[in-house]
Parts: C-alpha cells; structure tokens; sequence
C-alpha cells in the first residue's frame, strides 16, 4: 500500500503508535502531547522541533486524505485528542505495528537493533521472530511495507526501513564501494533508488522543520 507519508506524517504516526503500545494509559494524545512526543529527544532519530502549527498541518493531511488518524473525545473531556488508524488501515497485528513504529521514528535499524528497540511495545522472544515479522511485512502486496537496505561496510546485518512514504536521509543504499554483489541481493532495487533519489529533498524538509 503506497500510502506517500512525508517525513512529517512518519514522525506524528510513529509517536501515536509508540504512545497507543508503550503508554497506553497516557493515549490518545492531545495535540500538546503529540508535540512533545515528536520532539523526544530520546527513540527518535533524527531530533525535530516541530512546532504546533506544524504537528497541526500534518494531522490534518493524515486525518483528511489519507484517513490514517482520527479524533476522540471522551466523556467529560474538553480537549480533542488524537489516533492513529495504522491497524485498521494496514491490517497489522501488534507485532508488526510495533515493528513499523520503530522504523518510522528512527529510520533503518537492524533486526537486532529492532529487536531491543520494540521491546517496550512488544516483547519479540528472539531475532529470528523480528525477522519473521520483517519478511511478512516486506511480503504485502500489492506494495510492500518494509524494504531491506544493502549492507553497509563493517555491518553484520542488513538494515530494514519503512516503505510507507519518505524516510529520513538514513535510508540509503549502501555506499557506492560497497560490493557490487550486496547491492544486487537487496530486493525491491526500484524501491532503493526511489529512497536514494529523494534523500536531497528530504534533507532540506528536515532542515526546515528544524527552523520552525
């Protein structure tokens, strides 16, 4: 499902989620808390500053035309609140939403960094069940929901990033000297390049979100 988040509707998802699994006492969020959220310092990469107006633009596009957040207000209750829709839409289970999340707020990681990661959201048993759960979402047709990244020189693993729109200029392919051969053994080449092609937009976006 080719869904064309920007990084800032990435940012804004991957804080609702996080919220929904890891604090679900403190969730929905009122827009106060869904900037305080996407400007944790800690779990996300890169650091943003966004402002409320800007939080505020995002939930719009996400609620009006992608149908990906929505409002709650709850009885008694004053202030509006937000959610995200990532489960109905995507039909994921807790696992692979707690997989998605992590990417969304952090660009690509490795099985194992995904592992210790997600673990405050959901307690994956083994690398080999994060693995599981990376290659059934990289299996959804029509479009996949993650792509697996070349390895980088002097890594282990190979890294994994969100398929659901721009990713932070992380997600790139391997460096240009890396083997020819890992850069054939990444699927979804077209996907990669597409990554590759909008890093230099998707730097300025930052930069910008930065100046507020």
């Amino acid at each position: 499902m080719q869904l064309n988040l920007t990084v800032l509707e990435a940012r804004i998802l991957g804080a609702l989620v996080e919220k929904d699994l890891a604090t679900p006492e403190y969730y929905p969020l009122t827009l106060n808390a869904l900037v305080s959220a996407c400007n944790q310092k800690n779990n996300r990469d890169p650091a943003m500053q966004l402002t409320a107006d800007e939080v505020a633009r995002g939930l719009e596009g996400l609620q009006y035309n992608k149908k990906l957040a929505g409002t709650y207000s709850g009885a008694g209750s004053r202030v509006v609140k937000y959610t995200h829709r990532l489960t109905e839409v995507l039909g994921v289970d807790t696992p692979e939403l707690s997989i998605l999340c992590e990417l969304l707020l952090r660009g690509p990681q490795t099985p194992g960094e995904l592992r210790g990661r997600a673990s405050r959201m959901h307690p994956f048993s083994s690398p080999a069940e994060v693995r599981a759960v990376l290659d059934a979402l990289a299996a959804r047709k029509p479009d996949p929901y993650v792509v697996e990244l070349p390895r980088a020189a002097g890594c282990k693993e190979n890294r994994f990033a969100h398929a659901l729109g721009d990713a932070p200029p992380q997600a790139m392919a391997a460096p240009s000297g890396a083997p020819a051969a890992a850069r054939e053994k990444a699927p979804e080449g077209g996907r990669i390049q597409e990554l590759e092609r909008r890093i230099a937009d998707l730097e300025a976006q930052i930069a910008a979100l930065k100046r507020g």
